[in-house]
């Protein structure tokens, strides 16, 4: 079992004063007063392990996988960038607690940490911080603004001939390693080249004339290869090996993908129907991605998520949703949450023309909450939704200051694509990003009140 603290605090180095050091400090001085998120982490990293390890290194500590996470978000970088900038950084070793006569972390060290955390244990961690931000008196909840946007999955642009061309391939790929792991005798022939000249000639074609025998052709290659996988799996499932047990598993999942695909891009091209988007699979990798249009013009894949922003521009709230519900479906879940989160219900509200309606508008008067804004009215009178128009026109100019932090979100904390794969984690990759730009958001506050 993990320990929440080292016995012995490594050496650190002495700070020089650089305006992103500092930060770094106010940030590490943020985590260090909220004992309770360290807790949180160590019930994950323990999870399943009750008994104390005698031998072999100590691992990292709950406080070094919070700030590696933290340190991760706030510079955007991969697993291996993590793993060379804690180790060359002083004022990084020093915010991990590593100390210069510390050796570092490895990149599959703090992959297998930070990935150990859970989705719900990140959006407690929200909730702790934006609760201290409630105790310095930084952020009251009074106030709040609600957007949507979308976090894009870490895929290829979804056509039907890419993703044939990665059942072929991935199919292929588990059954070739059949035979040179595990010594399998089964029998398929290799049509990855011939499937992807396919994929790139449909690509590359101009008219439907042209392009349908290109699919044809690949669809035909395609059926071949599930043959073979499906005459495969018998024999892979009598190897006498436990390793063998994922490789079933794994030929099993893309087998299902691999008919789904087939029978979706049947149905589209040669048969000309319209396949609904909840029965489509835009990857065979990241098959919980959603389709999402926006503003009926821009189509995205990924997930749509809710955020709920406060007057010191820390985001209080993140929902990250599944499917494309309307914005106006949103409005009652987003005042209760942040009635959990606060114990009551904001005082004001702003929200995006896209949440308007009077129902909406009904059921947070019927809350409590004195002024409600929908920055486009759609039927609706300002002094029906505020006091006055004085006081609509203030909080349709503070509901764009939510643009700017979704904006800011994206490009300085990755959330403009997701590159952590699975569901739960694309959910982990977003609560953690969020939470590194509300611990910086924190620690300038703090240092301008200094």
């Amino acid at each position: 079992m993990r320990e929440n603290h080292q016995k012995q605090m490594p050496l650190l180095e002495p700070t020089s004063g650089h305006p992103q050091e500092k930060e770094l400090e106010a940030i590490s001085s943020i985590i260090d007063s909220t004992a309770i998120i360290r807790e949180r982490i160590l019930q994950d990293l323990n999870c399943g392990k009750i008994f104390k390890r005698r031998t072999g290194a100590r691992g990292m500590s709950a406080d070094q996988v919070l700030r590696a996470a933290v340190v991760m978000r706030l510079f955007d970088f991969t697993y291996e960038e993590l793993a060379f900038h804690t180790s060359d950084s002083r004022a990084l070793r020093n915010f991990c607690r590593i100390g210069f006569a510390g050796k570092g972390f490895k990149k599959s060290a703090l992959n297998a940490n930070i990935k150990a955390l859970s989705p719900e244990t990140w959006e407690l961690i929200l909730k702790d911080i934006v609760g201290w931000a409630n105790d310095e008196k930084i952020e009251k909840g009074r106030k709040v603004r609600i957007d949507c946007t979308v976090v894009e999955s870490n895929i290829h642009k979804p056509a039907d001939s890419h993703q044939l061309w990665d059942c072929v391939r991935v199919l292929t790929a588990l059954m070739d390693c059949a035979v040179r792991v595990f010594g399998a005798r089964i029998h398929f022939s290799d049509h990855r080249r011939r499937a992807k000249r396919r994929m790139v000639g449909i690509q590359y074609s101009k008219s439907e004339k042209d392009r349908k025998p290109k699919y044809k052709d690949l669809l035909k290659v395609t059926h071949k290869t599930l043959d073979y996988a499906t005459a495969a799996l018998p024999v892979v499932e009598r190897i006498a090996d436990l390793r063998s047990l994922a490789l079933v598993q794994a030929l099993n999942h893309y087998m299902a993908l691999t008919r789904r695909v087939i029978d979706q891009t049947e149905r589209r091209v040669i048969k000309g129907e319209s396949v609904p988007a909840k029965d489509k699979v835009v990857s065979i990798f990241e098959e919980h991605t959603d389709i999402i249009i926006k503003d009926k013009r821009d189509t995205h894949y990924g997930h749509k998520i809710c955020l709920t922003g406060g007057a010191s521009n820390l985001i209080l709230d993140c929902t990250i949703l599944e499917g494309n519900p309307a914005d106006s479906s949103l409005v009652e879940q987003m005042l209760d949450r942040q009635k959990d989160l606060y114990g009551r219900y904001p005082l004001k509200i702003s929200l995006d023309g896209g949440f308007a309606s009077k129902d909406n508008l009904a059921a947070a008067k019927a809350r409590q909450i004195k002024d409600v804004c929908f920055s486009k009215g759609r039927g609706l009178e300002a002094t029906d939704m505020c006091r006055s128009e004085y006081v609509y026109k203030k909080l349709r100019r503070f509901r764009a200051g939510i643009e700017s932090g979704i904006s800011w979100l994206k490009r300085s904390f990755g959330l403009t694509r997701c590159t952590w794969k699975g569901f739960e984690s694309f959910k982990s990759y977003v609560l953690s990003s969020i939470i590194a730009a509300n611990l910086l958001t924190l620690a300038r506050k703090k240092l301008a009140t200094a």
